[in-house]
């Protein structure tokens, strides 16, 4: 096993578990999170949930459980090189969607808007009162009881009126502190993920082009380099060669800014790096050719006219879902409706949010749909 860095996440540094548990046997705390998230029921509805393609549109798209998966290696790559704890970077990475909703990001903004008068939703503190209070597994308490550390790295962002709510989690957004190495590489893990696979899928799905993405500077720099190299390289092979050299420059960047700024600022603790600036970054050319592939993929990909269709479909039923939920509790499942006793909207939002594409469909279509006779 490497030696961690003296300021990396240990078992020794951990604030642990809020409900203090007997040791693991045979595995670390962080491992012991990993597989409490892996086993957990919120965890298997990934597979069903969208990235930007709906569902049923295709097998071989991503869904926010290949997703995790994907930020999960990446994320442990770049903490391995850094000697930081990968187990710890790891289960981040696993739960930091388990709150999203069905339809991706169309679904948060409609459910969002319906519980405007009621919170709101946002999908970060919704994976962490995914695993706080809504998965129930264990005898002894609700949620899945994760370290401190784990939970603050499921909560990338808040606000600071939130904040208070959110106990020992939210301390670091009221003073103006940072959240461990392994968080800040667990993020950009995710960043570094969802840019590079959605280029893969909106090249299979052909609403982008080879001839478009010619035109960001990230791109065509590699997809030249692969050429070059291999000038009767066509289709799939291409693009696959052109997005796994894409997501190495990045993770070769991150690696190299990173160990920079450690040196600049020379932590000796964990405390240490959250009193400091955030440690973990690209160089300023690489953000600035991040930013523009994520322009182009939000003009050319995420706001295609077939993409529009899906979200507006997509919102139409969280929105019909939600409201019809709201009118009359009574077509809420037995569990929800015992919890919609004492905050019915956010008991709503729970069973909503915690739907899967294709159930979210059935749902809408055994409440709304007019049976043809």
């Amino acid at each position: 096993m490497t030696e961690l860095a003296p300021y990396a996440v240990s078992e020794r540094n951990s604030r642990l578990r809020r409900i203090p548990e007997a040791p693991p046997n045979s595995r670390s705390e962080f491992q012991r999170d990993r597989d409490r998230i892996i086993h957990s029921t919120a965890f298997r509805r990934l597979e069903y949930k969208t990235q930007v393609f709906v569902n049923h549109e295709g097998d071989l798209f991503r869904t926010r459980l290949t997703h995790s998966l994907e930020v999960a290696q990446i994320g442990r790559s770049i903490a391995h090189n850094l000697k930081l704890n990968e187990n710890l970077v790891e289960a981040i990475a696993l739960a930091h969607d388990l709150g999203h909703t069905p339809f991706g990001h169309a679904g948060q903004d409609a459910l969002n808007a319906c519980m405007e008068e009621y919170g709101g939703f946002e999908h970060n503190l919704q994976s962490l009162r995914v695993v706080d209070l809504l998965e129930e597994c264990y005898a002894e308490f609700d949620g899945l009881n994760l370290c401190f550390e784990t939970r603050e790295g499921i909560l990338k962002h808040c606000s600071p009126l939130r904040a208070p709510a959110l106990g020992d989690v939210g301390e670091r957004f009221l003073q103006g502190r940072r959240p461990s190495l392994e968080a800040q590489i667990a993020n950009l893990a995710d960043e570094i993920a969802y840019n590079n696979h959605d280029v893969d899928d909106g090249l299979r799905s052909g609403l982008i082009t080879l001839e478009q993405l010619s035109e960001i500077s990230i791109f065509a720099r590699h997809m030249d380099k692969v050429r070059s190299l291999y000038p009767a390289l066509a289709g799939r092979r291409l693009v696959y060669e052109t997005v796994r050299r894409m997501i190495n420059t990045l993770v070769t960047d991150l690696l190299d800014r990173s160990r920079e700024n450690i040196a600049a600022v020379a932590p000796d603790s964990l405390d240490a790096v959250r009193a400091a600036p955030a440690l973990a970054g690209f160089s300023p050319e690489i953000q600035r050719e991040q930013q523009e592939l994520k322009q182009f993929l939000r003009t050319h990909l995420y706001q295609h006219y077939r993409v529009a269709r899906m979200t507006s479909k997509a919102q139409r039923i969280i929105r019909e879902l939600f409201r019809g939920f709201l009118e009359n509790p009574r077509l809420l499942p037995p569990q929800y409706q015992e919890k919609a006793g004492s905050g019915k909207p956010r008991a709503i939002s729970d069973y909503i949010a915690g739907m899967t594409d294709r159930y979210a469909i059935r749902e809408h279509r055994r409440l709304f749909a007019v049976e043809e006779t």
